[in-house]
């Protein structure tokens, strides 16, 4: 899969997500994986072996500033992660958890290749492994 992955941004998939979904959650966030099934409906002009992701944090985290910050840590994380290593054709939300702000970013980047592999979500790529 080349390019960015496509946003989840309506409220339905994200519960739809959390109902039938597989889930792990690591220090860093929780990580929600559910494979499309064929035929779903989809973004505009894309198709069904695309990677889509969300991202949410709840108040839980922090105030505004705190749960911002969360956020583009976890999208930095994922456009370092999901392009190569997201499995065609799966739906994914990331929600951030307390810890997620001040983790370390090496740390935050291990918890999300952690909790990848467990959802099975994980895309093996030979190319990738040998470099």
């Amino acid at each position: 899969m080349d390019g960015a992955p496509l946003r989840l941004k309506r409220r339905r998939d994200f519960l739809h997500l959390a109902r039938t979904g597989r889930k792990w959650a690591a220090p860093g966030l929780v990580l929600q994986a559910k494979l499309r099934p064929e035929g779903q409906e989809t973004i505009k002009g894309t198709d069904t072996a695309s990677v889509r992701i969300g991202f949410t944090v709840s108040r839980k985290v922090g105030n505004a500033v705190v749960r911002n910050r969360a956020r583009r840590r976890l999208k930095a994380a994922a456009e370092n992660i999901f392009p190569a290593r997201g499995m065609p054709g799966f739906d994914y939300v990331v929600i951030g958890r307390a810890a997620t702000p001040n983790r370390p970013w090496a740390a935050l980047q291990d918890d999300m290749v952690a909790a990848l592999k467990k959802v099975g979500g994980w895309r093996e790529d030979k190319e990738l492994d040998r470099q």
